[in-house]
């Protein structure tokens, strides 16, 4: 089992900056594909961002494509996502995910077996 735990959220004014963590455990992060996903109330729960298991090939969605970068750091199994620029549309709960077949390139939420339990960002104008 993998187990993923967010941090990094918080306030910021617009067109500010902000990167979030994902701590993993129970696997290597560096044999799983990785995602971020967020949900603002009563919205759905959308894509943002994915890399791939190997490689280091990363997907975006278009709302946030130029402004926000997905990493990871294999040595200390976290994945990161750089926000710069953000909006107050930005404003959500931040999930990172992992899929169940560790090749899976995790764009929708279909794809997710294993979600964090989310940390709150809120972008102010």
């Amino acid at each position: 089992q993998m187990r993923l735990v967010e941090s990094g959220g918080g306030l910021v004014l617009a067109g500010g900056p902000l990167r979030l963590s994902c701590a993993a455990s129970g696997r290597n992060l560096r044999n799983y594909a990785m995602g971020w996903f967020r949900q603002a109330p009563g919205k759905e729960r959308e894509f943002v961002a994915a890399i791939r298991w190997s490689g280091e090939f990363t997907y975006y969605a278009d709302s946030v494509k130029g402004r926000f970068t997905i990493s990871r750091d294999n040595a200390k199994n976290t994945l990161y996502l750089q926000m710069n620029s953000l909006k107050p549309e930005d404003t959500a709960v931040y999930y990172c995910a992992a899929p169940e077949f560790h090749y899976t390139v995790v764009t929708g939420t279909q794809d997710v077996r294993y979600w964090g339990q989310g940390t709150q960002v809120t972008v102010s104008s």
